[in-house]
């Protein structure tokens, strides 16, 4: 018969390998983090080295999405987790899938900074620092939000993506009308709104993610209009 002392061994082995799998996570949504930041800077100072380093680091990223989902798989086979536990674990796997994305979408723009670098700047580029300083501050409040298990603080977070749409509207009206006055801008119209959507998608993901805080804090889902993207997904 197992002792109190196996008891309370067994508990701090289980709580350990809770807060080892959230340190993964927060981990994870570090280094993401900072790839879009070194993803905005690189295309705001026209830096080439900085965007190939924001693209070196995205097989990082994506080992360490699999690292936490093979951590997941182990710890609902071995240990059964209940009520929020079994929230915070089976959320993990989605909330490093949409931080892998985030990191997608960083590198994509990196490697739209390294095209853009080889042209001169236009006007509409300073719009998209600000849309992703928004985008970096919503994943920097999500992942406090996850450490802290504070819903509240997530759907602060969440609120913001409309700020981040306006933006990114009011920026594909303007790059419309410089490619219909000189076409000699088209080739960089083209590539600022490719970036400035990566831009909008990592708002998108941020507001995944606060939608998944939610559910482990409250086990409520959110309920929203699904995005053009996830319509596009569920005709497909």
């Amino acid at each position: 018969m197992p002792s109190q002392d196996d008891g309370q061994h067994i508990v701090k082995s289980y709580d350990e390998e809770i807060t080892a799998l959230q340190r993964r996570i927060i981990q994870m949504g570090g280094m993401v983090e900072k790839q879009v930041s070194d993803a905005i800077r690189a295309l705001k100072e026209r830096d080439v080295e900085l965007a190939a380093h924001v693209i070196d680091k995205d097989d990082q990223v994506d080992q360490m999405e699999e690292d936490i989902d093979k951590e997941v798989i182990r710890l609902l086979a071995t240990r059964q987790p209940m009520a929020v536990d079994l929230r915070l674990v089976a959320m993990a796997t989605k909330i490093s899938n949409d931080l892998e994305r985030i990191g997608d979408y960083a590198a994509n723009m990196a490697k739209r900074a390294i095209s853009l670098a080889k042209h001169p700047p236009l006007k509409p580029l300073y719009t998209i620092p600000h849309m992703g300083q928004i985008t970096q501050a919503m994943v920097n409040q999500i992942l406090d939000a996850y450490v802290e298990r504070d819903a509240d603080k997530a759907m602060a977070a969440w609120h913001r993506d409309d700020e981040v749409d306006q933006l990114y509207d009011s920026l594909f009206r303007e790059l419309m009308t410089y490619m219909l006055e000189e076409p000699r801008n088209i080739p960089t119209c083209v590539d600022l709104l490719s970036v400035a959507k990566h831009v909008e998608r990592i708002g998108d993901h941020a507001c995944n993610i606060a939608e998944k805080i939610h559910y482990m804090v409250h086990s409520e889902r959110i309920n929203r209009m699904p995005m053009p993207e996830r319509q596009e997904e569920q005709q497909g």
